[in-house]
C-alpha cells in the first residue's frame, strides 16, 4: 500500500464540475492498492497516518498528528501511484491491485481510518473522473509505503 499525505490547510474532490467533498485543516491522502495488499496493511497504513506527527506546535516543531489537532482526513484512490514507467514511455500498472479488489480494501482502509483516527474521513469516488484541489501546508508532503511482507 501507498499512501502520499499531504497536510493541508484545505482539500476538495469535484467530480463533472460540482463539488463531491471537501475538509479543511487536515491530511489529503492519495491512496495505491497494491495487489499484495492486506489486512495487515490497512491497519499499519490507518495507524501510521493517525499518528503521523507533521503538524507544528506552538514551538514550530512538527510534533502534532491530524488528531491532535483536531483536523480531517480526505482520501482520494489513485491507482497510479502503482505506475511502472521503467520501460518506455507508456506506463504499466501490472502491481495495481484491480479494480474491484482495489474498491474493496479502499473501503475497508476508510473504515479503519476512521475507527483508528476517530476523525471525520470524506473521500473521493472510487474510479471516478475527479479534480482534486488543496492548499498544501509547509508544503509538507510525505510518501507512506506499508512494509514489505516476508
Amino acid at each position: 500500500m501507498r499512501v502520499v499525505v499531504q497536510r493541508v490547510r484545505h482539500a476538495g474532490v469535484s467530480i463533472g464540475g460540482a463539488l463531491h467533498s471537501e475538509i479543511g485543516l487536515g491530511l489529503l491522502l492519495l491512496v495505491g492498492i497494491c495487489r499484495s495488499d492486506s489486512e495487515a496493511d490497512l491497519a499499519w497504513m490507518s495507524r501510521k497516518v493517525s499518528s503521523l506527527r507533521i503538524f507544528e506546535d506552538e514551538a514550530g516543531k512538527m510534533n502534532l498528528s491530524v488528531k491532535d489537532v483536531g483536523g480531517s482526513i480526505l482520501a482520494v484512490s489513485q491507482f497510479t501511484l502503482y505506475a511502472d514507467a521503467s520501460r518506455g514511455n507508456r506506463p504499466g500498472f501490472s502491481e495495481a491491485a484491480p479494480p474491484d479488489a482495489a474498491l474493496d480494501l479502499f473501503d475497508r482502509f476508510i473504515g479503519t481510518l476512521r475507527t483508528v483516527s476517530g476523525l471525520p474521513v470524506e473521500t473521493g469516488s472510487f474510479g471516478a473522473d475527479m479534480q482534486v484541489s488543496l492548499l498544501n501546508d509547509g508544503p509538507v508532503t510525505i510518501i507512506l509505503e506499508s512494509p514489505v511482507k516476508p
